[in-house]
């Protein structure tokens, strides 16, 4: 027979909490084993630091947590003993702390798509999705291990609970206990506030994500330090942004400025038939990775990718073998591709500046004479994306609903790739010259599903998703025979990007730098020059790269590079990595807190960013380029300056 103890109840209770400490610090150590490449060589000393770092979050978050079963722990009530008040007690314990863990468990998984800690934005982001059971269903499916993982996680936490039997402290339920439980719950009370706010000093700010940056030697060590309630609690209501001021106005113009002044053309620009039409492509997860034709030095030069036909079109195109996304998301990638905007910190589609007026280019091209029109496969509303089309200026939104045949539809998403591109290559003939349409793809997602006739036709690879990119390459090819047969193609500029990277195979793409490493290419028939970029550019350059394209009249905001007419020396790349922002200048890749350079790597000779140099080097141009770009980017987004009026 298993053995119960009969304790203090004050002991009872700390053993409790420290059973919960220490399954937050075990399923700390599963997280890090599970995405162990994706952090590099960590000695063990670091490894510590980092462990003994993350115990003051996983106390503040269980302190959270268990509040309420702290307060009714100690309530001075001789009810409290009775059977039916410890069993609530227990399932109270077993239901919050459980949650907290699954947590912890489901972003052991998900962390290899996002490469952070998930925050409160996740619940926005999917609030929109019809088939969130669907979803769920399908991730504790296909990550069963994780699944069994949480369960036998709570099975130890009932067992280990029941363990140890709550005594009155004192053997009198006289005015002695009260003394002594009211004693205990202030006491309790006190430290419990010093717990959550990370330290008992007067001048202590409460502990917030960021600190977790003073335990770590390189920015993606941050998503071990934390633990995912902790960071799902500190974000629920906050506000993304405080303003900064780095320099003063005239100082600010004069190092960097988002308001593109184009000159007027002589013809004037008001959307006649000679302006070329824009096709937009934003394909599902498509990391360059993967991409044989932007990777021509990877695995000895033997590496093929899984992506002829994209590969082909590169060769035929002006394209950039160092383009990157400004997000890890889809919901980061709208803003940054249609409108410039990055979303740095939190997803801008569902942050409090959502609303804000923004130079969507389909908005934009609107009022020089377009007609535009944005096709995604999902049903209608998925991702918040017809409400962002909307603020980004599109007349149409055609989504699964205008598809109208459910049989092409792949049980979980939407409408498989090679219909829906088809379908979208039929619908825009009916589309007014010029025009302006934009397609996000969304076959190459997990599951990692392809058409039941199309099953073992394209290559496996090592990872799931390379069979997805296959059978939308292939529908991807389709759709340009499909075109190529129109009256529209030849007068047509596509852009061809992705919304963001997946899980990484090779180590050359498991770095904070590569790991928002996209495919980006221009392709008009006979109108651009055919050449690889070696530059740097990113998806916030390609709605300034378009309008100078097509001679664009008015002003604009843009956070990005007009490829066209930036030196190469001059371009920059800027996202959010485990809560720093990471700035790509020339050979350099540059970490900023907020307050201090926490990182600097020379990516041309150290790729795998193993040295940490910001003691070595010092950039002043980069550091004040970053800095007035996101003074700009801050304050335009508080004060809803995105747009020229």
């Amino acid at each position: 027979m298993i053995k119960t103890y009969s304790l203090n109840e004050f002991v009872v209770l700390l053993l409790r909490f420290f059973l919960a400490m220490v399954l937050f610090s075990f399923t700390r150590l599963i997280f890090f084993w599970f995405n162990a490449d994706l952090f590099g060589e960590i000695s063990f000393n670091t490894f510590m630091r980092l462990l003994t770092g993350g115990l003051r979050f996983d106390l503040s978050a269980l302190l959270y947590v268990n509040s309420l079963f702290i307060l009714l722990s100690l309530i001075p009530l001789k009810a409290k003993f009775n059977k039916w008040y410890q069993q609530a007690l227990r399932w109270l314990f077993l239901v919050t702390n459980g949650i907290a863990l699954a947590a912890n468990i489901a972003d052991t998984i998900y962390y290899r798509f996002t490469l952070k800690r998930t925050t409160a934005s996740v619940f926005e982001i999917f609030s929109n999705e019809e088939n969130m059971g669907s979803l769920w269903s399908r991730f504790v499916i296909d990550y069963w291990y994780a699944t069994l993982l949480w369960i036998g996680l709570i099975l130890l936490l009932g067992f280990l609970y029941n363990r140890f039997k709550a005594k009155p402290a004192l053997n009198t339920f006289g005015w002695k206990y009260i003394a002594v439980s009211a004693v205990t719950m202030a006491l309790a009370g006190g430290l419990s506030i010093g717990g959550m706010r990370g330290g008992f000093r007067h001048s202590t700010r409460p502990i917030n994500i960021s600190n977790a940056a003073r335990y770590i030697e390189r920015p993606e060590q941050v998503g071990i330090v934390l633990n995912t309630p902790f960071s799902v609690l500190r974000t629920l209501g906050k506000s993304v942004f405080q303003p900064v001021h780095f320099f003063d106005e005239k100082e600010l113009s004069a190092i960097y400025s988002p308001v593109y002044a184009p000159q007027k053309s002589a013809s004037g620009n008001t959307g006649n038939q000679s302006q070329p039409n824009v096709v937009l492509i934003i394909l599902e997860s498509f990391g360059r990775e993967h991409i044989g034709a932007l990777n021509k030095d990877l695995d000895g030069g033997e590496y093929k990718g899984f992506t002829p036909f994209l590969d082909s079109l590169i060769n035929q195109s002006w394209a950039f073998n160092h383009a990157y996304a400004n997000g890890r998301k889809s919901i980061d990638a709208l803003p940054s591709i249609v409108a410039s905007v990055p979303s740095l910190v939190q997803p801008y589609i569902v942050s409090e500046y959502a609303n804000n007026d923004i130079n969507g280019m389909a908005g934009l091209l609107r009022e020089i004479g377009y007609e535009t029109a944005f096709y995604h496969g999902a049903p209608n509303g998925s991702m918040g994306f017809m409400a962002f089309t909307k603020m980004a200026g599109y007349d149409q939104y055609i989504g699964k609903t205008e598809y109208n045949n459910d049989e092409d539809f792949d049980g979980m998403w939407g409408i498989w790739d090679e219909p829906f591109f088809q379908f979208f290559s039929n619908d825009m003939s009916r589309l007014k010259e010029p025009f302006f349409s934009t397609i996000f793809s969304l076959s190459s997602h997990h599951p990692f599903a392809v058409p039941e006739k199309y099953e073992g036709v394209f290559p496996e690879g090592p990872l799931p998703l390379h069979e997805c990119m296959g059978y939308t390459d292939m529908a991807l090819r389709k759709f340009f025979e499909s075109a190529s047969q129109t009256s529209w193609y030849k007068n047509t500029l596509f852009v061809i990007t992705a919304d963001h990277c997946t899980i990484p195979f090779h180590e050359e793409y498991k770095t904070p730098v590569e790991s928002f490493a996209v495919p980006l290419l221009f392709f008009k028939p006979g109108d651009i020059p055919v050449k690889m970029d070696s530059g740097l550019a990113q998806q916030t350059d390609i709605l300034p790269t378009v309008l100078s394209f097509i001679d664009y009249p008015h002003p604009f905001v843009a956070f990005g590079n007009d490829l066209f007419s930036t030196n190469k020396e001059d371009r920059f790349v800027v996202n959010y990595f485990n809560e720093s922002f990471q700035f790509l200048f020339r050979d350099y890749a540059l970490y900023f807190d907020g307050k201090n350079i926490t990182g600097v790597y020379n990516i041309e000779k150290d790729p795998l960013q193993e040295n940490n140099i910001k003691d070595k080097v010092k950039m002043p141009q980069a550091e004040e380029l970053m800095k007035a770009y996101l003074q700009q980017y801050i304050t335009r987004m508080i004060n809803d300056q995105l747009t020229v009026r």
